[in-house]
């Protein structure tokens, strides 16, 4: 069967996002969501309801470079190129497709993702930033760098996150992080980088806040451990904001993301 002949596409964008104005990836009613603002670009072109599944679900606040949005699509002589074309026409100026490829009908951003990889990026200065508070968490302290690495290879393998987890999530607290790397990319700015297969509802930003006390003498490298260990969420520090937390890419066999 030719690509004319078939019924439905499969797509798949990669679409970044500044989360500030979004109340989360995953629609909500009455509320202003990635996803929701999605399907209603889908729905003007398509003229009628299309459903979408994305390989994150950001929380409020939360960007996003690399997030990929798959769905299905009558409109199956388009190609990606022409599809990516439409959405943006059709998207506000805080949403972006990148890239759409064709993928497999059986395609799915969730189960289908091999890697996911979140960037936390902080303002280490004395003063703020009236330009990168959307983007940065403002920390104002000397860390150590040195320290954060070595509490961060606690985390890493396969563990029971349940610590490391807020809120109502109930899926398995089982997680594998591949690599978590601290590193200062700019005088005033440290990145973390975090890679895993999944993770948990606000798990990056409490391991990144766990890494900051670790920096600043608060708590011992080693101490990170115990942490994970107690599988006890009150036992962790707090967590760090919404604003700083990027998910950079999520990686499939499929494409390049």
């Amino acid at each position: 069967m030719n690509e004319q002949e078939r019924r439905y596409k499969r797509f798949a964008a990669v679409v970044a996002y500044d989360g500030t104005e979004f109340y989360g990836f995953q629609n909500q009613p009455d509320r202003r969501t990635v996803q929701g603002v999605f399907e209603d670009s889908l729905r003007r072109i398509h003229k009628t309801d299309i459903q979408s599944e994305g390989a994150g679900r950001t929380d409020t606040g939360v960007h996003a470079w690399g997030q990929v949005i798959a769905f299905s699509s009558c409109l199956t002589r388009l190609d990606g190129f022409s599809m990516k074309n439409a959405l943006n026409a059709n998207l506000p100026e805080d949403l972006l497709v990148r890239r759409v490829v064709c993928v497999p009908e059986d395609f799915s951003p969730r189960f289908s993702a091999r890697k996911r990889i979140y960037h936390y990026y902080i303002l280490n200065r004395k003063e703020p930033s009236i330009f990168l508070r959307r983007y940065t968490w403002h920390f104002p302290y000397e860390m150590d760098l040195d320290a954060m690495r070595r509490g961060a290879k606690y985390l890493l393998g396969e563990r029971d996150f349940s610590a490391f987890r807020t809120g109502k999530d109930e899926r398995n607290p089982v997680r594998t992080v591949y690599e978590i790397r601290v590193l200062r990319i700019r005088r005033d700015i440290v990145l973390i980088r975090v890679e895993g297969a999944s993770f948990l509802r606000r798990m990056v930003r409490n391991i990144t806040g766990t890494l900051v006390r670790v920096g600043v003498g608060h708590l011992e490298p080693e101490k990170v451990r115990d942490l994970v260990e107690s599988t006890d969420r009150r036992t962790l520090p707090s967590s760090a904001p919404a604003q700083g937390l990027f998910l950079h890419r999520v990686v499939f066999e499929h494409f390049k993301s």
